[in-house]
């Protein structure tokens, strides 16, 4: 893949003019600057995205399954042809292994494929058919049917911490076409050459499938301006964000106070409880801490699903799990940082809370004193100092974790009714603790998107039941996910037809059932 970077904005088939703000990428390993210049998106340009975006989108919205799932396919195949050039340009950017480049790039391509096997099958749209009764007494029974139809134009802001997976070509964006919706794109300031070389391929897949141009742009630039811009663009109909707590409630406002407001699905801050019970403490607490602290000190930290609050009555068996999940963090190594700012952000929030009154540090490891690194570390705090200060349930993102000693039962579930809402929470306990814990499973299952049992948060899968959201602050919206085919429901909405003649339908609607798909008829689901 030889496409120069040219540090400009995609507006459908062309590219943007330099705006008022250039920078350059930062590489945190070898702290240095990448030699490439990019250039913030102008308000003319975000103008221009968002009224090419509308005018596509009634063209968007007509496409058939088959189309979309040709595109979608299509952009997943450029992808993987270009995966060499991307890799090397993730790992110069975000530090990221390339291991974990290759890997998520496949996800990326999974995510595409996964949509693209949804919207050609057809079913995801639920149709609904209620059959006319002219007899009903008192009144006539209309025929109506209802499906759900694409949204209209959606901005999708990128991720800091998944240069692929939820970024330009991500599950966001993924899920908005196979709905039907063209995607302007606001690329994350930290990782911009490998936004400029992923908006490439998709436009190149746009092209090939003689789509209007306006199904896809890409604006580069500081998120809290041009963003801004876009946000506000009359043509925008929904929002997918993935970043932090601050960043999305600024949206959700922005979006709030629109003339015509629209929903914000932003994914911020999870501290992803973890409950360990004696039993299996006792049992496997040796195997559940090497686990654990892989867990937490995973990718440093840097992931939605880290596990940065465990929860433990105390007891003998619990102060062992505690001293060997200690010994795991002092073992694990330091790690470069996806920014400057996230580690500086990660350094002040772990100062702060490790010079707390009442809070433990336990002996970390030994760091290098090299810029832009962090050093993995486990705290511990009594649950009446944790519930008498909300701010250690903020999010500290990185390689840290805090243990809250509960001196029973009743004090967990206490813990536990005063946190806010995760994207997941774990359970680990023997088949009788389980068996007997019911209320403690469905208190679990009331404050996460995703309960785990008896095993670690961290790695979503993409599947059709797969859920990655929960109640805020997780999710903006507790009852959608960012992951996984629901996904696509976000960019939906339902429209009901009454009285039309067959002819007149979509085809999905229509008596003969063109298209196969199953379909609730007067109450019962057919084919």
């Amino acid at each position: 893949m030889s496409t120069p970077l040219l540090g400009l904005s995609y507006l459908g088939f062309v590219r943007g003019r330099p705006g008022a703000f250039s920078w350059q990428s930062f590489n945190t390993t070898t702290w240095n600057h990448l030699p490439e210049f990019f250039h913030s998106a102008t308000a003319e340009d975000v103008a221009t995205a968002g009224n090419l975006a509308a005018a596509a989108a009634p063209v968007l919205a007509a496409l058939s399954g088959a189309a979309k799932a040709a595109f979608l396919r299509d952009i997943a195949m450029r992808i993987e042809a270009a995966t060499p050039a991307l890799a090397a340009r993730a790992q110069a950017e975000t530090s990221l292994p390339e291991a974990r480049c290759l890997g998520e790039i496949g996800r990326t391509m999974g995510q595409l494929r996964l949509f693209a096997d949804l919207v050609e099958k057809g079913q995801w749209v639920d149709a609904r058919i209620e059959t006319a009764n002219p007899d009903r007494k008192p009144l006539p029974k209309p025929d109506h049917r209802s499906m759900c139809r694409a949204l209209g134009p959606v901005a999708v802001f990128c991720a800091s911490n998944f240069p692929f997976a939820y970024s330009v070509a991500g599950g966001d964006t993924a899920s908005a076409f196979a709905a039907g919706c063209p995607v302007v794109v606001m690329a994350h300031h930290a990782h911009p050459g490998v936004a400029d070389l992923m908006g490439g391929l998709i436009v190149e897949a746009v092209r090939a499938a003689g789509l209007p141009e306006g199904t896809f742009s890409m604006l580069q630039g500081d998120g809290r301006e041009v963003g801004q811009l876009l946000a506000k663009h009359p043509a925008i109909r929904a929002i997918g964000f993935t970043g932090s707590r601050t960043g999305g409630r600024a949206l959700m406002d922005t979006a709030a106070a629109r003339e015509v407001p629209i929903p914000v699905y932003a994914e911020m801050s999870s501290i992803n409880p973890v409950v360990l019970l004696e039993g299996a403490l006792a049992a496997r607490g040796e195997a559940i801490a090497t686990g654990l602290g892989a867990t937490c000190t995973l990718g440093v930290g840097q992931f939605c699903t880290q596990p940065g609050l465990l929860l433990l009555v105390r007891s003998a068996a619990a102060e062992a799990f505690a001293g060997h999940l200690a010994a795991q963090f002092r073992a694990a190594p330091e790690g470069v940082m996806l920014t400057p700012p996230i580690q500086q952000a990660y350094v002040k929030g772990l100062t702060a809370r490790s010079g707390r009154g009442g809070i433990q540090t336990y002996a970390p490891g030994k760091g290098t004193g090299k810029p832009g690194r962090a050093l993995p570390t486990l705290l511990a705090v009594a649950a009446k100092t944790f519930l008498s200060d909300k701010s250690l349930q903020a999010e500290l993102f990185g390689p840290c974790s805090l243990i809250v000693w509960c001196d029973d039962a009743a004090q967990l579930h206490k813990v536990l009714g005063a946190l806010e809402g995760n994207l997941t929470a774990t359970l680990h306990g023997t088949d009788e603790e389980l068996a007997a814990n019911a209320p403690l499973i469905e208190r679990l299952a009331t404050l996460a998107g995703r309960v785990v049992v008896n095993g670690f948060p961290t790695g979503v899968e993409v599947s059709h039941a797969i859920v990655h959201g929960g109640p805020y602050p997780s999710l903006s919206d507790g009852r959608t996910t960012s992951v996984g085919s629901n996904a696509i429901y976000r960019f939906a909405r339902l429209v009901c037809y009454q009285n039309f003649p067959d002819a007149a339908l979509p085809v999905e609607l229509r008596a003969a059932n063109p298209l196969g798909i199953l379909r609730m008829v007067n109450g019962e689901m057919v084919k």
